[in-house]
């Protein structure tokens, strides 16, 4: 904690880090093998941090994906290939499961958000902000930052979008 302008002023790094670890601790007690860095067979569990996109290889076969809670993740077939994309939408941890053709069960797999290693969040009282911070800290969005923060951030943003000049 620091003081601040408006009293006591909270600031955590959020790193992914330590979530990570815990969840490497955790699947070496289960006894699952975690994702590699590169595309992983979709049977393993998928690690994505969120507000990015990941490339995941799916079974042959795979013709239909269901997401279990489609607020946490979103993934998107690439039909040319037996390649699927996974965004991280929300924290926590949902099902995929892959179907064929006939609807037949090809596959199921955990796919876990977490937070993104580079972000900053600062609490004043109630009012949360966040910062992105590679390698300066600039203000950006996050899931839990005060109404009162956002649209400003927002506004921000728009004026620095190449596509609305």
């Amino acid at each position: 904690m620091v003081a601040g302008r408006g009293g006591l002023v909270g600031i955590r790094m959020m790193t992914s880090r330590s979530s990570r670890r815990l969840w490497l601790l955790l699947s070496a007690f289960l006894g699952v093998q975690p994702a590699s860095a590169d595309a992983p067979q979709a049977a393993h569990p998928v690690l994505v941090e969120m507000d990015r996109a990941r490339i995941v290889r799916m079974p042959e076969g795979a013709k239909t994906l269901v997401i279990g809670n489609p607020m946490i993740a979103d993934v998107t077939m690439l039909r040319s290939t037996r390649l699927m994309v996974v965004t991280g939408k929300s924290f926590g941890t949902t099902n995929l499961i892959m179907l064929d053709a006939d609807g037949s069960h090809l596959s199921e797999t955990l796919i876990t958000v977490v937070e993104s290693e580079d972000n900053l969040v600062v609490q004043r009282g109630m009012d949360r902000e966040s910062y992105a911070c590679n390698p300066q800290c600039m203000p950006t969005i996050a899931l839990g930052d005060s109404k009162s923060y956002a649209p400003d951030v927002i506004s921000a943003m728009r004026e620095h979008d190449p596509a609305r000049k």
